[in-house]
């Protein structure tokens, strides 16, 4: 028996319980719950067979696909640590990330091979290559890594476990980015984030290990859920791993690139109850499909749609109501770092506006000086949380104080988002205080601006960034993207003085065509923010020659 809640204890009681239902289904196939835990165990076993010690780290490498899955239970069973990796980084991230995270094992699929091959003598702590036929690649395991069916094929007797036990201390690892510096891997226990995650459904487990509990609850299988956004990030991740805890399924898309009519025909298909997206990166073209045809897909099934990481706008939800009247759109603010701050739910009977929560009841908003924030008094601070949070960032002792600093002799995670608590005791987000904009001594919180900008009906996405300016120090500057990659400036600047005081409204508009967010919906403000620079200057050349 493990001490504390696992993640491999909860899930081996549902395949117990449920071996004949749907745990992973992928490109047609199923995998029962059975199948999912013998897959699991043969991995586990494998990689224990490889050498791999007790919280070890295990790089993940992978889209997408049902072998994500079955490889995070493996590592929770071997007590061995899941790191994720951004499938989008160029090789000196990726070194940074396995070396920084000191991998030892990578299971990585074929569409990756040439990029393995060059950077694997980079990375000589790691040990062990599993190889993920997928029908992207060349085709054939390379000599340097195992095939990966070949590991979860391993005859095991039982559960798989680490000879020193499981623990609910047991880590995974998060690596996030953030808006600044190098990625940092946020260090959760299986029992904080189990219980984070289990502490939001209507039977919640008990606060300590009860596997019983489990069976009560798991009385037959649970929803079919599909993330639309990766599982290398928190909000895939997450709610994928706490579908499995209810005994519920979790459908993947085959491509490899986010297809709307894809989507669109699997939440059909395959009788998806909940979904996970990230706001209006993926919000507003699922409403642009559904607009266009209506009655493509009958999707009188499903039942929520959850979103978190970006902003998701209330008009954007009113849309998707409009096509889906019984669903219920619910926006949790949250992050990698602390999950669970607030919350904003929309339904035919009531929307709510937008980048506004409901905290939760061990969230705060906090000061710069250190003091709680009180409903309605207009004062500016950081939200944060208290209870389960994380250990910390992985070997970085100096971000970790200043992420999860004590207040009051209270630990809180404090991400960094800026926000005012009104006198209904909402808050409204204001943004991320590492790209907030100083222009003439006022602050300007981009997400702000952002929202007014998207507003406009000829602006698809747009980005809010500082650049420098010798009268205000900063100048605020939109990059908008727009479907001709045209933009009248003047238009869009009048329209954010209807919404917002002058001095947030943008001085210049540059457009694109797209703003290329990641697929979390995240965005590259350094980028922008270069281009933004680049644009006005070669405009102020242009207006002076």
């Amino acid at each position: 028996m493990s001490n504390g809640w696992t993640f491999a204890d909860v899930w081996e009681t549902i395949a117990e319980v449920l071996p004949e239902a749907p745990a992973l289904i992928h490109a047609g196939e199923t995998t029962t719950w059975a199948d999912f835990d013998r897959r699991a165990n043969g991995l586990a076993q494998a990689l224990l067979d490889r050498g791999c010690g007790h919280q070890e780290k295990v790089a993940f490498y992978l889209y997408n696909r049902p072998e994500y899955l079955e490889t995070f239970s493996a590592c929770s069973k071997a007590s061995l640590v899941h790191v994720n990796t951004n499938y989008r980084y160029a090789d000196d991230e990726l070194v940074y990330i396995w070396d920084n995270a000191d991998a030892r094992a990578v299971v990585f699929q074929d569409a990756f091979t040439e990029t393995v091959e060059r950077i694997r003598s980079k990375v000589p702590e790691v040990h062990t290559f599993y190889w993920v036929a997928d029908g992207l690649g060349a085709g054939t395991c390379p000599e340097w890594a195992l095939p990966y069916e070949d590991a979860v094929a391993t005859k095991t007797e039982g559960n798989v476990r680490h000879p020193n036990g499981r623990s609910g201390d047991d880590l995974l690892l998060l690596y996030t980015g953030g808006t600044t510096g190098m990625p940092k891997g946020v260090m959760w226990r299986q029992d904080d984030l189990l219980m984070v995650n289990d502490a939001k459904n209507k039977v919640s487990l008990p606060a300590m290990l009860d596997l019983d509990a489990v069976r009560a609850r798991t009385l037959k299988p649970g929803p079919i859920s599909l993330p639309a956004c990766p599982l290398m990030h928190g909000t895939g991740l997450f709610n994928a791993t706490n579908t499995l805890a209810l005994g519920g399924a979790i459908s993947t898309l085959e491509g490899i690139k986010f297809s709307i009519e894809e989507f669109l025909d699997n939440l059909d298909s395959v009788g998806v109850k909940s979904t996970f997206i990230v706001g209006d990166a993926f919000a507003k073209p699922m409403l642009a499909a559904l607009d266009a045809e209506p009655d493509r897909w009958d999707l009188s099934g499903m039942r929520v749609i959850i979103s978190s990481g970006v902003m998701w706008s209330s008009e954007s939800k009113e849309g998707l109501l409009r096509h889906w009247p019984h669903l219920v759109l619910v926006d949790a603010y949250g992050s990698s770092e602390a999950i669970g701050m607030g919350s904003s739910v929309s339904s035919k009977a009531a929307s709510a506006k937008t980048a506004t929560f409901s905290l939760s009841p061990d969230s705060a908003v906090i000061t710069e000086d250190g003091r709680l924030v009180e409903p309605g008094s207009g004062e500016i601070g950081r939200v944060g949380i208290r209870g389960r949070t994380p250990v910390g960032y992985y070997k970085d002792e100096e971000k970790t104080a200043a992420t999860f600093p004590v207040v009051d002799g209270v630990r809180y995670s404090i991400p960094g988002d800026f926000a005012t608590i009104e006198a209904d005791g909402s808050i409204t987000l204001l943004g991320r205080g590492s790209v907030c904009i100083n222009s003439g001594g006022e602050k300007i919180f981009p997400e702000e601006v952002e929202e007014a900008i998207k507003l406009h009906p000829d602006v698809l996405d747009a980005i809010a960034v500082g650049i420098p300016d010798d009268r205000f120090g900063q100048a605020v500057t939109a990059v908008v993207a727009t479907a001709d990659g045209v933009v009248n400036p003047a238009s869009v600047i009048a329209h954010v003085k209807e919404r917002l005081a002058a001095y947030k409204a943008p001085k210049q508009v540059f457009a694109v065509p797209s703003l290329e967010r990641a697929a979390n919906g995240k965005i590259d403000y350094k980028r922008w923010t270069a281009h933004a620079e680049a644009a006005s200057s070669a405009a102020t050349a242009a207006a002076a020659s």
